[in-house]
């Protein structure tokens, strides 16, 4: 009783707000409270910026809501087909525009996290940031043995007002998938949860520490794409230092031309570190936005900001792989193939529909120049028809599709002429190839055959326990006096032929 009349009070000040920027639709075509819309809408004074487009105006409306609504905003971003295309392109372009928390109060954290004084722990410490964002800030220090680094400090009483906020969303998630049916395949609660995952990484320093670590490791042998180093001894759960990152920000073209740098180089050199770290390795930056990206003097692209990371298992990358092939190429039978072989689409629905239906959405935008492509705003759209085939929404996918938008949209600044997509596509057909041909199922083959065999002695041991079982039941005798040798030696004989009958599979494919 007391969450639902906290959370109805929060509600009731975000209705105010919605309303006070004209952007009530976003509680309006949820479902949530349509006695509060109605009663808002009739007592709303828009301010005079409540202009614009619903997602302008919902972006600026969340940036006066606080840090944790800019953040929703961002990840709603993804959701095209919740939002639609406009709307969730809007939201895109939210950026973490809230003002920076004093210096004094920086110091302090840093201190209390770190446990010694600012001036103990770095020889010069900017008290003005560098960049303020929803999470936290960052400022420029000198550590006492002269290296240049980034503080990132987190904004002083974000954990409460995040489990505050979230708590709040869950309850509005809820709340729709017990009112709402044809929202549920869109799994709200689940994807609150997502969220609630994302948020509490993000909260966490040390993670974000060891994700820039492991993004360091699998580009350690590529000199052109760089990760700034942690620097551990300065490093807590509420405090991160990193190498201080020089470089011109990746958006800016006409400079980076200036300085002698090649547009197109860099956008292939992109291009490949962003295919390497989504099939590869699995493991990708979730906001490359221009602000993030940097290129150094040698032409080096260096990241920072890994607080949102995504990861993808090796079915995934082969199902993604295989679905930007069949539309790269028009192929769009197999491409709708894909969909139903990973479920993502009910096999009770016709191949033939959803075919027709993906080239209905591919071929508007594949028949434009070739720099106007978007992948990202393909596979939005694409969402947005999922309803119609009873396709459940893939939350693990959702940061993907995001990732895909930000990084087109730095390609087109970048190089307007040119599409990543079109330079990435030799490494995923490359990529395909290895992992999808005769020899990459022989080499999945022999794994799962030497897993079966790493698990055998446990299966064994588990039917000798279930054979004595059945043993005792029948002569109620203790099994392992009554039970003729034959059982074992059957035990033996049917794992060998299991065995046997695997290896024989493998070789064959």
């Amino acid at each position: 009783m007391i969450r639902a009349l906290c959370n109805i009070t929060r509600l009731v000040a975000i209705a105010r707000t919605l309303a006070r920027h004209d952007a009530l639709e976003a509680l309006e075509v949820l479902g949530v409270a349509p006695a509060l819309v109605w009663i808002m809408r009739r007592r709303r004074r828009p301010a005079p910026e409540a202009d614009g487009r619903l997602g302008v105006r919902l972006a600026a409306a969340a940036v006066a809501l606080g840090p944790s609504f800019i953040k929703l905003g961002q990840a709603l971003s993804t959701r095209a087909d919740l939002l639609g295309p406009q709307v969730a392109e809007d939201l895109g372009r939210l950026r973490d525009a809230v003002p920076p928390f004093p210096a004094a109060e920086a110091r302090a954290r840093v201190a209390r996290e770190l446990g010694a004084p600012v001036d103990d722990l770095f020889k010069g410490f900017d008290d003005a940031p560098i960049a303020a964002a929803s999470i936290a800030q960052v400022h420029f220090a000198t550590t006492s043995d002269d290296r240049e680094v980034a503080v990132k400090i987190l904004r002083p009483g974000i954990e409460q007002a995040f489990a505050r906020d979230i708590d709040l969303l869950l309850w509005i998630a809820q709340l729709i998938e017990r009112t709402q049916p044809k929202w549920r395949r869109l799994r709200p609660v689940e994807s609150v949860r997502a969220f609630a995952e994302l948020v509490a990484i993000e909260m966490d320093l040390r993670l974000e520490g060891a994700a820039a670590s492991e993004l360091a490791e699998n580009f350690r042998d590529d000199g052109s794409y760089a990760v700034p180093a942690v620097d551990w001894p300065r490093t807590g759960q509420r405090v991160l230092t990193t190498a201080r990152v020089e470089g011109i920000p990746i958006h800016r073209r006409d400079d980076l031309i200036a300085a002698g740098h090649d547009p197109d180089a860099i956008l292939a050199t992109s291009a490949r570190a962003m295919f390497n770290q989504i099939f590869r390795d699995g493991f990708f930056h979730g906001d490359p936005h221009p602000g993030n990206l940097f290129v150094a003097p040698d032409g080096t692209v260096t990241v920072v900001d890994f607080g949102i990371m995504g990861r993808l298992d090796r079915q995934s990358r082969l199902y993604i792989a295989e679905l930007l092939l069949g539309f790269l190429t028009g192929d769009y039978a197999r491409a709708a193939e894909v969909h139903f072989r990973a479920g993502f689409v009910p096999r009770d629905k016709s191949l033939g529909a959803f075919t027709q239906a993906c080239r209905s959405i591919a071929e508007p935008i594949l028949e434009r120049p070739a720099n106007e492509i978007s992948i990202g705003r393909l596979l939005g759209q694409l969402f947005q028809i999922t309803e119609t085939f009873g396709m459940r929404t893939q939350p693990h996918l959702l940061l993907l599709q995001k990732v895909m938008v930000v990084a087109e949209g730095v390609g087109r600044d970048l190089s307007p002429e040119a599409n990543m997509w079109l330079l990435a596509r030799p490494l995923i057909e490359d990529w395909v190839r290895d992992n999808l041909g005769p020899q990459a199922r022989l080499r999945d083959s022999l794994a799962n055959f030497a897993d079966a065999a790493h698990r055998l002695p446990r299966i064994l041991a588990g039917a000798e326990g279930l054979l004595e079982q059945v043993s005792e039941q029948f002569s109620g005798a203790p099994a392992r006096a009554a039970r003729p040798p034959v059982w074992r030696d059957a035990v033996l004989v049917a794992a060998g032929a299991a065995i046997i009958a695997i290896l024989a599979t493998a070789m064959m494919l």
